[in-house]
């Protein structure tokens, strides 16, 4: 019974109505749980900087292995089934992580939500891609963007009215919505279009280890794309002590009083929300004043400059004895790292022939959480051993070769061809 139920909702509801509240939903409680989860870590829970560092490498080291085996489920048994048990654990994960503040709870929550999102990392676009059809899709994704940008605008602010409560309000809400949200998934969420692969051509490992094989030798031939990765590494070792660490740092300050409370609440969603307007507005003004250098074949310059601005953000977070001047840091570095990613991913795509780009992509993003599991830990106990900037500066110094390499890349002579990545080279 329960099984037919997975498969045959008796209501089944429109699939494009079903994706926009899906990923709306989602947008909104993620928002719920991420605009103040540092803040609960640093305080309630009390973690150590090596802690803090600790949490995110777990969560990368779950979604690194999960990524292919949750992936079957989706491609062999059901999208729908897929989507469903991820919303499930990702609920889970956020309800044990607010319920019971402790280092284990939260590092037993990530590996919950991990998994859980793995299960629907690509698993909702391939649904509604098979329910609607190709050729009404761009619209689909366009419009449930938006939704989505809208929803995390909404669940970031009331992220902060439930942080007044406690910190732990808003995990705890988040992951009841996900539940919630799982449960009318099961009532509701049609699949009339999935055609599971039969058992004859399931060969998944052999056909995973075939695309592996492609993928290695496009890297392997094309010197532009070994430099995307080399970048990619290099970003990863990185980024994972900032991004866990620079809560510490802006509550190393002390928080002004602002409407009458020094709630972090109310401050770190001020904060989260002046961040997401500064990178939306950065985009907006970047594409419109200087658009021919965005949409460049070649955007080595540009992402030199975006990558220096990283360097210099981190390094102002790390240094500067300012609260504000220490946020402006953030905030530049917040807004290169925006503005960055679609230009390098346009840039990439490009040198990559179409029949192996979802393999090469796939690699990239498994050589930027490599860099993260392993310049997370040796950075965190750096924190631990001395200080939260010094990491910080370290982090710094380990990113800034990224301004060289892109400074130093040369387009070929001969006119780029996505198919054919052995006509770039790269002169360094």
């Amino acid at each position: 019974m329960f099984a037919a139920l997975l498969w045959r909702p008796r209501r089944p509801a429109d699939p494009t109505r079903t994706y926009y509240a899906v990923t709306g939903w989602s947008s909104l409680l993620f928002a719920l749980t991420f605009t103040l989860n540092l803040v609960y870590y640093a305080t309630d829970v009390s973690l150590s900087p090596l802690q803090m560092v600790l949490v995110g490498t777990v969560l990368e080291a779950v979604c690194f292995l999960f990524e292919t085996p949750t992936g079957i489920v989706a491609d062999l048994y059901s999208r729908r089934l897929s989507i469903i048990i991820g919303l499930a654990l990702i609920g889970a994960g956020f309800v044990l992580q607010g319920a019971v503040p402790t280092f284990g709870a939260v590092i037993g929550a990530q590996v919950l939500w991990g998994i859980g999102v793995t299960f629907t990392s690509g698993a909702t676009q391939a649904w509604i891609t098979d329910e609607v059809g190709e050729e009404h899709i761009a619209h689909v994704f366009t419009r449930g963007q938006q939704w989505e940008l809208a929803a995390g605008v909404v669940g970031t602010v009331a992220a902060g009215a439930l942080g007044l409560i406690s910190l732990r309000v808003p995990m705890l809400v988040s992951g009841a919505g996900f539940l919630a949200l799982t449960a009318a998934m099961l009532a509701v969420m049609p699949e009339a279009h999935f055609t599971p692969t039969p058992r004859a051509g399931r060969g998944t490992f052999g056909h995973m280890a075939s695309s592996f094989v492609r993928g290695a030798k496009i890297v392997r031939r094309g010197q532009m794309v070994r430099w995307f990765f080399l970048v990619s590494l290099i970003v990863g070792l990185s980024s994972e002590a900032v991004d866990r660490l620079w809560t510490l740092r802006i509550l190393d300050f002390g928080l002004p009083e602002l409407f009458g409370t020094r709630s972090p609440a109310v401050w770190f969603t001020v904060f989260a929300l002046i961040g997401m307007l500064l990178s939306l507005l950065t985009s907006l003004v970047v594409n419109r004043v200087s658009p021919e250098r965005v949409n460049s074949l070649h955007p080595n310059r540009l992402l030199a400059l975006l990558g220096a601005a990283q360097v210099v953000g981190i390094l102002g977070l790390a240094l500067v004895g300012n609260l504000w001047l220490a946020l402006a840091g953030l905030w530049l570095r917040s807004a290169a790292v925006a503005l960055a990613q679609p230009i390098q991913a346009a840039w990439l795509n490009r040198l990559i022939a179409s029949e192996a780009r979802a393999t090469v992509l796939s690699m990239n993003s498994q050589v930027d959480a490599v860099g993260q599991i392993a310049g997370g830990p040796p950075l965190g106990v750096l924190a631990n051993r001395t200080s939260v900037s010094a990491a910080l500066v370290t982090s710094a110094v380990v990113l800034s070769p990224v301004v060289l390499i892109y400074a130093r890349l040369r387009p070929s002579r001969k006119p780029t061809e996505p198919a054919a990545v052995e006509r770039h080279s790269a002169s360094t």
